[in-house]
C-alpha cells in the first residue's frame, strides 16, 4: 500500500494569504510543464505525487506546492504555502499559507541547507530514470522512508560528500521512481530533468 503524500513531521500550519509575486507564477509554470510531461501526477489509484519548491527571502524561507496536490491537474495560488521555519532533527514544519506544505518540505529544506547556490528544488517520480540511475548517480539508503529526518540527513551526506554531477540529481533508493533535480533556478533544475528524459526516449541514430 502506497504511503505517498502521507505527511510525517509536526507542522505548525499558520492558515494565511499565498505567497504573492513572481516566484509564484514561475513555480506554477514549470510545475504545469512538468505535470504536462507526467513527472508529476497520479497514479490509477488516485494517489498523487511530486512537489516543487523555490528559494524565498529570507533566504531559509522556502514557497512549496502544498500537501496532496500532486495529482491535481492546474494549481491556482491557493495550492502554495511559504515555509518560515524547520528543524530537520527535530522533524519539524512552520508554514503559512491557505494549505498545509508537501509531505517532502524536510527533504526540499535539506538541499537549501547544504548550499546557497541551491534555489530551487524538484521532486518527482519516473520510473526509467529512477531504474537507470539509482546507485550511479548520489543515491540515499534503500532504508530510508522519504519524508523523514533520515532522508534528509541523506541528502545532506549525499551533497556533501558527492562531487556534485552535472546532471545534480539525487535518486532515492527507498522511494521508489523518487527523483529529486536542483539547480541555481527552476529552469536549471527543470532542464536537468527534461534533457535527462528527453535523451532517454531519443531514437539512436
Amino acid at each position: 500500500m502506497r504511503d505517498e503524500g502521507v505527511i510525517k513531521f509536526a507542522c505548525k500550519w499558520i492558515d494565511g494569504p499565498p505567497p504573492g509575486g513572481h516566484k509564484l507564477r514561475a513555480l506554477n509554470e514549470w510545475r504545469q510543464l512538468l505535470y504536462g510531461q507526467g513527472l508529476i501526477g497520479a497514479y490509477a489509484d488516485g494517489i498523487g505525487y511530486g512537489n516543487i519548491s523555490v528559494r524565498d527571502t529570507p533566504s531559509r524561507q522556502f514557497i512549496i506546492t502544498g500537501s496532496g496536490t500532486g495529482g491535481l491537474e492546474r494549481l491556482t495560488s491557493q495550492h502554495f504555502t511559504c515555509v518560515l521555519d524547520y528543524d530537520l532533527e527535530g522533524n519539524y514544519v512552520q508554514c503559512k499559507g491557505p494549505i498545509q506544505a508537501s509531505s517532502e518540505t524536510l527533504t526540499h529544506a535539506s538541499f537549501y541547507e547544504a548550499s546557497r547556490s541551491i534555489n530551487a528544488v524538484i521532486h518527482v517520480h519516473h520510473d526509467v530514470l529512477w531504474q537507470t540511475y539509482r546507485n550511479k548517480l548520489p543515491t540515499t539508503s534503500s532504508q530510508v522512508a522519504y519524508g523523514t529526518p533520515e532522508m534528509a540527513r541523506e541528502v545532506s551526506r549525499l551533497l556533501k560528500d558527492s562531487d556534485r554531477p552535472a546532471k545534480q540529481l539525487v535518486i532515492m533508493g527507498g522511494h521508489e521512481e523518487g527523483v529529486m533535480a536542483y539547480g541555481s533556478s527552476l529552469g536549471h533544475a527543470a532542464s536537468i530533468l527534461l534533457n535527462c528524459c528527453d535523451r532517454m526516449f531519443r531514437p539512436s541514430l
